[in-house]
C-alpha cells in the first residue's frame, strides 16, 4: 500500500469529527421516510440537495428516481463507490423516535445507511480536497435495488459505468459486530432467478378425480420433486424454493387451473445459463404421465456478485487501516441476490459486510428483512471510513493489478 494510508485517513477523520452527528440526522430521516422501489421521489431530493449544498453537481437518473454525483478531475481512473436507496413493502416493528411513518413501508435491510456511508464518504472527499491531484470518484445512489431486475441496470444503460474502473460498497449485516468488515473472494451473493409454473386441465368434481386431471396432485408433485431433479442435473451449487402455490377455491372442486411460483439462487454463472433448460426438464419430468398442461415462466433475475482479488485485498487493507488490525473477518456466501452483481460484471469490485450488531441490540441477532430491524448507528462512521479510504488509495495507487496478476503475485 503506497505510503501508510495516514494522511487519507486523517483527512476523513477530521469530516468525521465534525459531521458524524449529522449525518446520523439524515440517516433517521431516510428511515422515518421510506419510499418503495421506484418511488424514491424524496429521497433522491433529499440526497441531492446534501450534494449541492457542498457544491457539487448531482445528476438524476432519467426515471427521475436515483442520481449519480462525480466529485474530482476529470482525468486519471474512476472509482465508483455505490449506495442502495430503496426500502421494502413491510412494517416497521421498533419503537425508536425515527420508526417508519408510513405505513407498511419500512427501511429493514438497511438502505438508508447504505445511502449515509455513500453520501458521507463523498463529502469527506470533497471537502477534504483529497482528490485535486487527479482521479475521479463517482457515487451512485441507486433506485429500485429490492425490484427485479434491480435499478443497477438502469445506471449501467445510462452509461455511468462505461468510464468505471472499480467499484465498492458496503451492505449492513446484523449478525456482525460493529466495528467489523467481512469479506470474501469470488461470488460473495447468488444468482437470483424467478420461476413460475402454470398448470391447466378440464377440471372436475372431487367425487370423481379419476375422470379429469388432478392439478392439485401435480402441483404437489412438482413443488416436492423438482429442487431435487433440478440440483442433481446442474453441475454446480443450486437452490430452487417455491413460496407460493395456489388453486382452486371450493371444496368439492378440482380446479382447472393452477400455479406455483418460487426462486431458483446459484453463485455460479454457468448454472444461471443452464437455469430454464434445467427447470422445464424437472417440470417434464414430475408431470409426466398426470395429463396436466404446462407453461414454464422463467425470469433471469441477478447474476451473482462476484468480488476481485485485488479489489478485496484493497479494501480489507484500507479496513485494517481505518477500524484496526482485527476488524476484517471473513465473510460467508450469501444465498440472497443483490444488483451490485450488475457492475462487478462489467468492472473489477469489492462488495463487503458491514457490522452493525452493537450491544444495544441485545444477544439476539436478527437477520435482514426483520420487522424489527435496526442498527448500531456508530456503523454509520466506520462505513464512512472504509470508503472514503478505499477510494483515495485506489486513485493513489491508479487502480491495481488485474486479479489474475494479483493472485499469481500471491502464488508465485
Amino acid at each position: 500500500m503506497p505510503g501508510d494510508g495516514t494522511a487519507a485517513l486523517a483527512l476523513v477523520e477530521a469530516y468525521l469529527a465534525g459531521e458524524e452527528p449529522a449525518l446520523v440526522r439524515f440517516r433517521r430521516r431516510l428511515h422515518s421516510n421510506p419510499e418503495l422501489s421506484g418511488e424514491e421521489v424524496a429521497t433522491t431530493e433529499a440526497i441531492e440537495r446534501e450534494l449541492r449544498t457542498a457544491g457539487l453537481e448531482p445528476v438524476r437518473l432519467r426515471s427521475g428516481t436515483g442520481l449519480v454525483c462525480d466529485i474530482g478531475a476529470s482525468s486519471g481512473p474512476t472509482v465508483a463507490l455505490r449506495a442502495d436507496i430503496d426500502a421494502l413493502a413491510m412494517p416497521d416493528g421498533t419503537d425508536t423516535p425515527y420508526r417508519s411513518r408510513v405505513d407498511g413501508v419500512a427501511h429493514a435491510c438497511g438502505h438508508d445507511v447504505h445511502t449515509t456511508v455513500v453520501l458521507g464518504a463523498g463529502l469527506a472527499l470533497q471537502r477534504s480536497g483529497a482528490l485535486r491531484s487527479g482521479g475521479r470518484v463517482r457515487l451512485v445512489f441507486e433506485p429500485a435495488e429490492e425490484s427485479v431486475p434491480g435499478g443497477a441496470v438502469q445506471v449501467v444503460h445510462e452509461g455511468w459505468f462505461d468510464d468505471i474502473d472499480a467499484v465498492f460498497g458496503l451492505h449492513c449485516d446484523p449478525k456482525i459486530d460493529v466495528g467489523l468488515v467481512a469479506v470474501r473472494v469470488g461470488a460473495m451473493t447468488s444468482a437470483t432467478d424467478l420461476v413460475e409454473v402454470r398448470v391447466t386441465g378440464p377440471g372436475g368434481h372431487t367425487a370423481r378425480p379419476e375422470r379429469t386431471v388432478d392439478l392439485v396432485a401435480a402441483l404437489g408433485r412438482l413443488a416436492t420433486t423438482m429442487p431435487g431433479h433440478v440440483a442433481a442435473h446442474a453441475g454446480g451449487e443450486v437452490k430452487l424454493v417455491f413460496g407460493a402455490v395456489h388453486a382452486g377455491d371450493a371444496a368439492n372442486v378440482v380446479p382447472a387451473a393452477g400455479v406455483l411460483r418460487g426462486t431458483l439462487r446459484t453463485p455460479d454463472p454457468g448454472v444461471q445459463g443452464r437455469a430454464r433448460s434445467l427447470v422445464e426438464a424437472a417440470v417434464a419430468a414430475a408431470l409426466e404421465g398426470t395429463g396436466a398442461q404446462w407453461e414454464l415462466r422463467h425470469r433471469a433475475g441477478v447474476p451473482p456478485v462476484v468480488n476481485d482479488p485485488a479489489a478485496v485485498e484493497l479494501l480489507s487493507d484500507c479496513a485494517r487501516r481505518a477500524l484496526g488490525a482485527a476488524a476484517v473477518v471473513a465473510a460467508e456466501h450469501s444465498w440472497g441476490g443483490d444488483s451490485f452483481a450488475w457492475y462487478t460484471e462489467r468492472v473489477p469490485g469489492a462488495y463487503a459486510r458491514l457490522g452493525t450488531h452493537g450491544p444495544g441490540r441485545g444477544a439476539e441477532r436478527l437477520d435482514l428483512h426483520a420487522s424489527t430491524f435496526d442498527v448500531d448507528e456508530r456503523a454509520i462512521g466506520h462505513g464512512v471510513r472504509v470508503l472514503a479510504t478505499t477510494a483515495m488509495e485506489f486513485l493513489a495507487r491508479a487502480g491495481f493489478p488485474a486479479a489474475s496478476d494479483a493472485a499469481d503475485a500471491r502464488h508465485g
